[in-house]
């Protein structure tokens, strides 16, 4: 032994009994053989094999963390009034994953509704119509105009909310509803707003207003709310009357989300919404009902009353779909996964926060093999280091299969989330393309069916996002620094301790 080494050991031979070593060796022991037949049970071996390494390499801190964190799956009591309330839905449609007329519709897209309601309670319906909201503001201004003019209520669910000097007309026309007598509600996720400049006056206002609102999986230990606190609600809804709703990526804030570094660097969130009508609507607000419920307890009268409206056909076939760790299977994956395998042409994704689990990663590098022309829009820069640094670990196994990535300028910071498939699929919802929105996050997600729309779609993608996107250059992108490929293997390593 070194001079140093036996130092250490003296000096811990000294400081701690040999009983208490004994012990602290042999809990180390247990815990490492235990971990081995328990931590794969029901888990992904890529999940399991990032907790055990955790675990063996620092045994008590990991056994901790995987105690606190290593269940991605919500409460018992909560999934239980998830499975009531999709009891009711399929009541109120006769169990029918598509009303209307399907005849049209390919193989792939009848077989994809059927999986959606299987998973997710709510079936395909006709006669929708879809307007695309690209600007964060004006959607905004959109949507308080639509509440100014509400009779009966307004739902209102978001991951992040602030008042801000954009959002404040928002907030003053949902307060000005409540007052004429309209039953508004209001969903903020906790964490989700935590910490952001604005959300403090928000909640004092609020409070003052006697509006309902309610905390989305509230941490607040000290009131016996708890859960495990990466498990959040990211959706985002507004309905008005049962007649018209809002959904996307955006969250209720300005769109330089108000923080120093943001307005220092000059980022800008760039978003993609939509404002709809039709039986999507309803859709939508059971999406909600369902989440007032399992935070107040409290399950609406219209939540069991009624049928869905929906006509045999016209307008644009639609569905809603809802995911997370309410549900027990991950209902979003496997829609985009059911989809992308059976593409034929094209596959355009884009998402801030592409960090693929095993079999999207198959799909995507399997149909750009088998000639399809797939295209990835990611941001070129991040608001999430670490996120970033993992997503760019995927980068060289994509472009070696065909897929085309395009870096959207910084220093817009890209928050749309979408994906197309052929010439008549559209997906647009709150959803990104990694394993926090698959396992850990409530998300919502609408399937749309109808070749003007993702024409629509396609038009978008040309004028709006290609311009302003470079194409990775695969042979620098291979040359980039060692450090920077370790560096991003390593934070690809902690993306899969779901």
């Amino acid at each position: 032994m070194t001079r140093l080494e036996n130092y250490l050991f003296f000096s811990i031979d000294q400081a701690w009994p040999n009983w208490l070593i004994v012990t602290l060796l042999a809990i180390d022991m247990i815990i490492r053989i235990v971990a081995l037949g328990w931590i794969p049970h029901n888990r992904r071996p890529s999940v399991a094999l990032g907790w055990l390494l955790a675990i063996f390499l620092i045994p008590y801190v990991g056994i901790l963390a995987f105690l606190l964190l290593g269940s991605a799956k919500l409460p018992k009591r909560r999934r239980d009034k998830q499975v009531l309330v999709n009891d009711i839905f399929r009541d109120q449609t006769d169990d029918r994953a598509i009303i209307g007329d399907s005849a049209h519709m390919p193989e792939p897209l009848s077989t994809a509704a059927q999986l959606n309601f299987e998973l997710g309670a709510l079936p395909m319906t006709h006669g929708n119509a879809f307007d695309l909201q690209i600007d964060n503001h004006a959607c905004m201004e959109a949507m308080a105009d639509e509440i100014d003019a509400a009779t009966r209520f307004v739902h209102f669910e978001f991951y992040i909310v602030a008042i801000d000097d954009t959002t404040r007309r928002l907030f003053e026309s949902l307060l000005a509803a409540h007052e004429r007598g309209v039953r508004v509600r209001i969903l903020i996720d906790h964490l989700g707003s935590l910490g952001y400049p604005g959300y403090s006056d928000l909640v004092k206002r609020l409070n003052s207003s006697g509006v309902a609102w309610r905390r989305a999986l509230p941490i607040r230990p000290w009131k016996g709310e708890y859960q495990r606190p990466d498990l959040r609600n990211h959706r985002k809804i507004l309905v008005v009357d049962g007649e018209v709703a809002f959904t996307g990526s955006q969250n209720i804030i300005d769109r330089s989300y108000n923080k120093r570094r943001n307005l220092r660097k000059g980022f800008q969130w760039m978003d993609l919404s939509l404002k709809c009508s039709g039986p999507v609507v309803d859709e939508l607000d059971a999406v909600f009902i369902t989440d007032w419920y399992s935070e107040t307890g409290e399950l609406f009268d219209e939540a069991s009353q009624g049928e869905l409206r929906a006509p045999q056909n016209g307008g644009i076939q639609a569905q809603v779909v809802p995911s997370g760790p309410g549900f027990e299977d991950e209902n979003n994956l496997r829609l985009f996964n059911h989809l992308i395998y059976n593409a034929n042409r094209s596959v355009v994704v884009c998402s801030p926060y592409f960090v693929p689990d095993e079999s999207l990663m198959h799909a995507l590098t399997t149909e750009a093999r088998s000639g399809v022309d797939v295209r990835l829009y990611v941001g070129e820069t991040s608001d999430h280091w670490v996120t970033q640094r993992a997503q760019q670990s995927y980068y060289a196994d994509l472009v070696r299969a065909g897929v085309r990535i395009f870096l959207y300028h910084a220093p817009t910071v890209l928050h749309s989330k979408f994906l197309m498939i052929d010439d008549e699929v559209s997906i647009i919802g709150s959803s990104n393309m990694d394993e926090r929105s698959f396992a850990m996050n409530m998300e919502v997600t609408m399937f749309i069916v109808d070749k003007e729309f993702t024409q629509r779609m396609y038009d978008l993608e040309a004028q709006r996002y290609a311009p302003n996107s470079v194409e990775l250059d695969a042979e620098r992108w291979n040359d980039r620094p060692l450090l920077h490929k370790y560096v991003e293997n390593v934070a690809r390593l902690t993306s899969s301790l779901l």
